[in-house]
This record gives C-alpha cells, structure tokens and sequence, in this order.
C-alpha cells in the first residue's frame, strides 16, 4: 500500500468506504495486511491458530474462550511480570506500567520513564497482545520474546543487563524451583523471555458481547450498536481493523486525507514512526494499526495519548483517515458498537486505569 501515491491511497479508503458488504471488507482487509506486513512465522499463540480456523462470515473473528498453554509457565511468568527485581534499581515492574487490574496499561498520555521524564509514546494495553503480529507503536520486534527483551534492556524503561538479572534469580531459591519445574535447563536468558512471554499470551479477554454476537446470539447487541458495527464497516474503518484482534496485524500511515498534526503548533517532537526502525521513507508517520478490543477502557489514544475521549477519538480517525466528517449521531453509533469489544480477563470484565493512576 505504502508504495502507491498519496491519490491512489485516498481513492483505496473511498473504495472502501463504499463497500457495503462483509465478503468485500475481508478482500479488502487482506489486501491491506498482505501490502504493509512483512512475511511473518507462524504465531506460537494457540488462539491465533484457533482464531485462523473460524468460518468467518464477518470480517471480525471471536477471542476463542480457551487456548491451551503450560500453566507453569504462565504461573512463572506472572511472578516475574510483577517482580521490580527485573529493573536495574528493582524499583519497577512490567506491571508498573502494565496494571492488569486496570487494563493492562498506565493511564497516561506517554509512558513514563526511569528517571520520571515523560517518554515518546502512549503505553498500550497488553490485553489480546499475543494475538498481534508485532510490537511497539513502530512494529520493532515481531515476538514477544523480542519484545520483552527489547523493553528489559532499555535504560528508559527496566535499564537491566543479562548478568545482572540473571544472578538475581538465581540467588533465590524459589526461582531456582520454579524454573525448575518449568524448564529442564532451569534459570537461562531464553526460559526467563519464554515465561513473561507465556503470561502475556495469557491475557485474552474472549467473551466480549461482539463475540458473543458473531457467535450467533443475536441479542447480545442492541440495535444501535449494530447500527454502528454497520457503519464501521460501510464506512472504511474494517479495512485497517479487522480479524480476531479488530487490528494490530498492520501498519498504517496516521493522515492520509488530512494532516493529523496540523493544528498543533511546532512539530519539532513529531513523531516519525516506523522510519525510525526501516530508515525507509514512505514509512515516515506510519504506525502499528492497534486493536480495537478493549478500547473503551484504554483512553487516551493514539500513540502519543492526544485524545483523551474515545467520540474524539472516531472523529479524528474519520476525518484525517477515511476523509469523512461525521455527525454526532454517527460517532455516538460507532462508539456504542465499540464498548460491545470490551471483553472478560479470568471471567472478570476489566477495570478502567485512571488517567496518571501508576
């Protein structure tokens, strides 16, 4: 898609602004995903395989309700999730800035670094995570081992090196069995990835209404979300956000009907995007699309947190996405559609982080 002038891609998101029929947003969507993603492995999260299996007759596929993974290692990389003994200083954890209890992310417009400055993006949710095909706003690991590595070894976020973390856990001896149990080759630098990797796997949130809905129990939406499921996809905004995690399997240039930055002054702290990792520039201001689940409880938005409303939020994308204007009865529709994707964490429905909440 990238490699297609800026008329061609507004022509693209009016075709599929016009498409009114599931069976031509799937083409679309497949189409979209098969241009801006990279040739990927076979994802090791059983829900995704288990989500590749759906008949789907809607562009979106349910979070399947069980996915099979060693409870030990999903036990272990829990405990090491919320251990600050992973951090240099051991004064946080992965939970510092990932509170499953609150929704799986901090609350904040950007992330907050070691020594308290603000960092360059929004912290997203690790809820449905594994069902992604990469990771960080700019797609720079496609594993979540790579990606636990990348963010343990940060100085701005954990700052650990490998020596020191591992002589940690190694000096603790219910680590010691417990890794033990896990793993036959005990405490190593790949078990310790697996494990946190394991537990984020872990977090799926299946049973949302929506799912319920494609599952075929037709009351489970009412008919004003419906109304905005119909417009989500009539609309355009199914080509980016589709499949088992309504997102997260491509990348996509923020703006391109209007500039999103426009109205904001310098541009000096202006993101770049994926360039920073491909140094290609067609990738300039392009992003990882983010899922959609859960989006009701993961204000503010986008991925340096601007807006602090989800009704800002569809605005936003319709105008300097899809170059729609819509009215108010239209937001309010599509926002109803998106609290039905709000799903269930160990059959409890999340709760929301408060904005600034650590």
């Amino acid at each position: 898609m990238f490699g297609r002038s800026l008329n061609e891609r507004r022509r693209l998101a009016r075709r599929a602004g016009r498409a009114h029929r599931s069976a031509v947003m799937i083409g679309a969507a497949a189409i979209c995903w098969a241009a801006t993603c990279p040739a990927q492995t076979p994802s090791p999260n059983p829900a995704v395989k288990l989500a590749q299996n759906w008949d789907l007759v809607e562009p979106i596929s349910p979070v399947p309700a069980d996915i099979s993974l060693d409870p030990a290692r999903v036990s272990l990389g829990e405990r090491l999730f919320r251990d600050s003994r992973l951090s240099v200083d051991d004064t946080r954890s992965c939970a510092t800035c990932h509170p499953v209890e609150k929704g799986a992310m901090d609350g904040r417009a950007r992330g907050i670094a070691v020594d308290g400055r603000p960092r360059l993006r929004n912290t997203p949710t690790l809820f449905n995570v594994g069902l992604n095909t990469s990771f960080n706003w700019d797609g720079a690991t496609s594993t979540l081992e790579a990606h636990a590595e990348r963010l343990l070894l940060n100085p701005d976020v954990m700052g650990s090196t490998w020596p020191a973390l591992l002589a940690k856990l190694r000096a603790d001896p219910g680590y010691r069995s417990a890794f033990s149990s896990a793993y036959p080759e005990g405490i190593t630098q790949a078990n310790l990835l697996n494990a946190l990797a394991t537990f984020e796997r872990s977090l799926v949130t299946p049973n949302a209404r929506f799912d319920r809905f494609l599952r075929g129990e037709t009351k489970a939406l009412s008919a004003e979300e419906r109304q905005g499921y119909e417009l989500f996809k009539s609309y355009g905004c199914i080509a980016c956000h589709q499949g088992v995690n309504i997102g997260g399997n491509l990348f996509q240039k923020f703006g391109i009907f209007q500039d999103p930055d426009a109205q904001r002054g310098s541009k000096t702290d202006v993101d770049v995007g994926r360039y920073a990792v491909t140094k290609v520039e067609r990738d300039r201001g392009v992003f990882r699309v983010p899922s959609l689940r859960n989006v009701a409880l993961s204000a503010p938005y986008f991925h340096d947190g601007r807006m602090p409303t989800l009704e800002g939020a569809v605005e936003t994308m319709a105008r300097v996405q899809l170059g729609r204007a819509l009215t108010g009865q239209e937001i309010g529709a599509i926002v109803r559609f998106l609290h039905t994707l709000t799903g269930e964490y160990r059959n409890q429905h999340s709760t929301i982080a408060a904005p600034g909440t650590p």
